[in-house]
């Protein structure tokens, strides 16, 4: 048995390589299927000791489709290229975050 070499682990998905577009996309059409909201998220650094990030404009409340929020996600990854990115869904009946993964690493990120 092997123990896996020490390095920074993310939220959901990040013992797995990173996630290709086709993936995001699948991971986001589930969200809105499950009714969940999504939201693009950044913030500059991974610290577990941060508890909130920045909030990419507002909750795309009336999200429909996987493109409005791929969009979004390309509009954030262009301007805080040195950010991470992540997509959350909230659950509005549970009222809290139900879902969140990274869709982006800064390219010079301290693993």
């Amino acid at each position: 048995m092997k123990t896996l070499p020490k390095e920074r682990r993310f939220e959901t998905f990040s013992y797995l390589p990173p996630l290709s577009d086709a993936q995001i996309s699948r991971q986001i059409q589930y969200m809105i299927d499950q009714g969940y909201i999504p939201a693009v998220e950044f913030n500059e650094t991974s610290d577990p000791e941060v508890y909130y990030w920045t909030m990419w404009k507002l909750p795309l409340f009336n999200a429909k489709s996987v493109q409005e929020v791929l969009s979004e996600v390309q509009a954030c990854r262009s301007e805080y290229s040195n950010c991470y990115v992540r997509v959350v869904g909230f659950d509005n009946i549970k009222q809290c975050q139900a879902v969140g993964f990274i869709v982006h690493k800064p390219s010079a990120s301290r693993y």
